[in-house]
């Protein structure tokens, strides 16, 4: 198997985590969301990333600590920003809906975090590969528009007296999901932004291209825990609900909490795996991949839930949708082959 080959297995593995990590957050109850978060948080940002990466980087504090001041803070931050990303999607969500904000935040999210990385590439414009990548980041848009309209049809035709959302509402849900989109898309900037620390773990520390990637990924979510982690202290003390942990049979929301850190991390750091054997555009084709994946694998836990029972018109725009992700998705595959 060569190892492009192995890259695109890689971030197809990757997608699956990413697809289904989010069945945990049906199992937050009977502990309080920020207590739920904290340790979901932990679990995703620092406990696994740290262990995978000093499993297999032994100098993993060396390889840090050798970093460049200003890469390391830029990449924190731009995990911060992703952080802020992430708190505004459960806000548009109340004003909006699931649908509506998925289809905007997955479609910004993929685009802008494709976009970024590859205008950062000295001569991206001259790449032969860079209008067949810009088709591909097309076609996804459209994909995520058409399957974001088939799960608003959807939710229509389960709620007809769906009117408790006025129209300024709605349209500030729309605007908080824009900003959620473009923020969610820093999380692949920041990895893009973090490779130096990466090239250092390879070129002083024997480290191979495919288990240095991680390193990056402890610098990036070093920010994203100071959003993530910081925000659910800052609610738990709010609220005064620390009580929130000793509460009566938590422990399956305990255990989904962590497996939920587990599942999120995991589709990170496969996915970076295999977007550092793809080279310089990695990050770039890798990404929309991911994250068009996990789309169409999170439609089909949604379908093996009943989600999409009764609902056959949409359904089928739904499969439209899908079959335009698995096209986009192949011309980005082939841009970088």
């Amino acid at each position: 198997m060569n190892t492009y080959s192995l890259a695109i297995i890689l971030v197809i593995f990757a997608s699956f985590f990413q697809g289904t990590f989010g069945l945990g957050m049906k199992y937050i109850a009977p502990l309080k969301w920020e207590a739920w978060w904290l340790i979901q948080s932990f679990v995703a940002m620092i406990a696994v990333p740290v262990i995978w990466a000093f499993i297999v980087i032994p100098d993993l504090y060396s390889v840090i600590t050798a970093t460049d001041s200003s890469t390391f803070w830029t990449a924190a931050l731009y995990g911060f920003l992703w952080g802020i990303g992430g708190i505004l999607f459960g806000v548009s969500v109340e004003k909006t809906g699931i649908s509506i904000t998925y289809g905007i935040v997955m479609g910004l999210a993929a685009s802008m975090g494709c976009i970024i990385p590859l205008f950062q590439i000295e001569g991206a414009f001259s790449e032969p590969s860079f209008p067949i990548i810009l088709t591909g980041v097309l076609l996804l848009l459209i994909g995520v528009a058409v399957t974001a309209v088939a799960g608003v049809k959807r939710d229509k035709l389960k709620s007809s007296n769906d009117s408790n959302t006025t129209n300024k509402s709605i349209k500030l849900g729309v605007l908080i999901a824009v900003a959620s989109g473009v923020l969610s898309a820093f999380l692949n900037v920041g990895f893009s932004n973090a490779a130096p620390v990466a090239k250092i773990a390879v070129d002083n520390y024997d480290v191979s291209t495919q288990n240095a990637s991680l390193a990056s990924w402890v610098v990036v979510l070093i920010g994203a825990f100071a959003m993530n982690g910081g925000y659910a202290i800052f609610r738990l003390v709010k609220n005064n609900t620390w009580s929130s942990f000793k509460v009566k049979n938590s422990k399956k929301a305990y255990i989904w909490a962590i497996a939920t850190g587990i599942f999120w991390f995991a589709a990170l750091g496969v996915y970076g795996q295999g977007a550092a054997l793809m080279g310089d555009l990695g990050p770039v084709i890798g990404w929309p991949i991911l994250l068009g994946l996990a789309l169409i694998i999170s439609n089909f836990w949604a379908y093996r839930a009943g989600e999409w029972k009764n609902a056959n018109g949409p359904f089928k725009l739904l499969m439209g949708g899908l079959a335009i992700l698995i096209t986009a998705i192949c011309i980005l595959g082939y841009a970088n082959y």
